[in-house]
């Protein structure tokens, strides 16, 4: 029995030194590969890539004569965003494998760029998915394919942060929409933007949006032009940083224009009206400052403005406006202090009609109960 024993013991020991000897052997075999793939080094796609790809004369002939080039910039592609995260070639072009690459049924080089552009949904689906709910998917689904897909205003090979410097996006709006644009850095928002760097002012995307963005000619964008605007114009601690009243939008919101808008906006929204909005006096893309002589909204050319609604109107009409201000003893002492009188006086009226009716009411009580007793 004890002779089993040991004869047991003996042969598990070999087992597991054959064990340890097979583990050994296998990772001294492996160890030249392993330490292969780690001096190995990243991104050799790209590089492979790049060995055709990067000549600046390597072109193809598209089936309507026009000549696309195949350059790629090593430079574009270690200043994106892409490629120092990792992110290569074949991410994109995932239909080319190996070389030399299938034949390219493209007709015309906008074809070639609506069809890469699909790949950005891989990584960004909830960008991709904004943008075609947008004005841009649908004019190219009206028919327009020149309408910008995500590559137009992000790039191909050269992708960057959009905002970088943040002046960029109406760079890049402009792009498409040059006159617009034109209009824009003349305004107060693009001037300090463009001249100043100033990131407070409202680019493209602040207004119109980022990839959802909306036909601004709907009366639902019309009706809710007061908040856009108010998103910084009833932010008081921006507003004090230029001197600026944050009280516009609470005394546009108590106007007749402001009332009007917001019936229209809570019960038929789809329904264009024509009561004013920011933007019918101020401007769109051409706002400026209200001492600017070119200004709309400058006293010289205010009462033009309104005649745009209200025609035929006199001179008298504009000098009834205080315009988006409280009433103030500097600025308006004789509407200031008419507005104290009424707003002591029509409480006080009401107080002693309500002391009159009560004691009527007193009156006649007791003059009831006298007369039963009598």
């Amino acid at each position: 029995m004890r002779k089993a024993n040991c004869i047991q013991s003996a042969s598990l020991a070999l087992s597991g030194c054959l064990i340890v000897a097979l583990a050994l052997a296998f990772a001294l075999a492996s160890a030249p590969t392993l330490l292969a793939q780690a001096d190995e080094p990243h991104q050799e796609t790209e590089k492979y890539c790049l060995s055709c790809h990067g000549n600046p004369d390597l072109k193809m002939t598209l089936p309507d004569g026009e000549e696309v080039s195949l350059y790629v910039s090593s430079e574009d592609l270690e200043g994106s965003v892409h490629s120092p995260a990792g992110i290569e070639c074949e991410a994109c072009h995932t239909e080319i494998k190996t070389y030399p690459h299938p034949p390219m049924e493209f007709k015309t080089r906008r074809e070639m760029t609506r069809t890469y552009y699909l790949a950005c949904q891989k990584c960004h689906a909830a960008n991709y998915e904004k943008a075609q709910d947008s004005m841009h998917a649908q004019v190219a689904e009206a028919g327009n394919l020149d309408a910008p897909v995500c590559t137009d205003c992000h790039g191909a090979h050269d992708v960057r942060p959009p905002d970088q410097p943040r002046s960029q996006i109406s760079i890049t709006c402009g792009k498409c929409h040059t006159e617009i644009n034109q209009e824009y850095s003349y305004s107060i928002h693009g001037s300090v933007l463009l001249g100043e760097d100033n990131p407070d002012v409202p680019v493209c995307t602040d207004c119109h949006g980022v990839h959802n963005i909306q036909d601004p000619r709907t009366a639902q964008f019309r009706v809710e032009t007061p908040d856009l605007c108010a998103g910084c114009h009833a932010n008081s601690e921006l507003m004090a940083k230029y001197g600026l009243s944050a009280d516009v939008y609470d005394l546009y919101d108590l106007s007749w224009h402001g009332v009007d808008i917001a019936v229209y906006k809570s019960q038929w929204p789809t329904i264009w009206h024509e009561s004013a909005v920011c933007t019918d006096c101020h401007g769109i893309h051409n706002i400026r400052s209200t001492d600017d002589p070119d200004s709309t909204v400058n006293p010289k050319n205010l009462l033009a403005t309104c005649q745009k609604c209200h025609p035929g109107v006199g001179p008298n009409w504009t000098d009834a406006w205080t315009g988006h201000n409280k009433i103030d003893p500097q600025r308006t002492p004789i509407l200031y202090y008419t507005e104290v009188f009424y707003n002591s006086f029509t409480p006080l009226v009401l107080w002693l009609s309500v002391i009159y009716v009560i004691l009527q009411i007193f009156h006649a009580i007791v003059d009831r109960v006298r007369r039963s007793l009598s």
